[in-house]
């Protein structure tokens, strides 16, 4: 049974009970798939190598913020010049490769032109299974581009190919894309902090 299974009488009663949900959540990242994600971006970043970030809809949203916090933030008080890109920012490509090929080719086809061996991709679908990032995870996979994947309900099929998957156990939307979010804030900012002064980290905003 999903999320909400039942309606609440009020919006504070929601709250409470999606409160909740969101905190159950947010425990069920597995912490050494996190590890993973987190090692192999530090490595794409210490090595200058390219990071691109893919997903639909909310997802789309989720991977634009990411550029901002991945890019901007952590190189705040680092040397770090993170080369971080959204395939979901590029509108005029992504209706091109849609109206003139196959919506499922929008991000693949753009990993085929701008990714190279050592790079990495991060797919953000609370399916899993979006067939536009499902290619693009299998093009990764086969061509030397690591791979992580933010996931919820049942995982889908880029749970399975991910090299890193971080896996969401819940089955609404909403919170599905909130804990996202906020793993994409916890990599940037774990990051960042790591190769920052320690006698900055308590004197900075993050």
């Amino acid at each position: 049974m999903y999320f909400p299974e039942k309606p609440h009488s009020s919006i504070a009663a929601f709250y409470e009970a999606y409160s909740e949900k969101i905190a159950q959540a947010l425990a069920s990242v597995p912490k050494s798939a996190l590890a993973a994600a987190e090692i192999l971006l530090s490595g794409a970043m210490e090595a200058d190598a390219h990071v691109y970030v893919c997903g639909n809809g909310g997802s789309a949203a989720i991977s634009n913020h990411l550029v901002c916090d991945h890019v901007k933030g952590i190189q705040t008080d680092t040397s770090l010049k993170p080369r971080v890109h959204s395939l979901s920012a590029t509108i005029e490509m992504i209706t091109a490769i849609a109206n003139d090929l196959d919506y499922a080719e929008v991000f693949a086809y753009q990993l085929r032109t701008f990714a190279r061996p050592g790079d990495v991709l991060i797919t953000i679908s609370s399916s899993g299974d979006s067939e536009n990032v499902v290619r693009a995870i299998q093009w990764a996979k086969a061509n030397g581009v690591g791979t992580i994947a933010l996931t919820g309900f049942t995982g889908g099929r880029t749970a399975k190919l991910a090299d890193a998957n971080l896996h969401v156990s819940a089955d609404n939307y909403g919170i599905i894309e909130d804990v996202h979010q906020s793993l994409m804030h916890v990599l940037a900012q774990f990051i960042r902090m790591n190769r920052m002064p320690r006698d900055l980290v308590a004197a900075r905003k993050f």
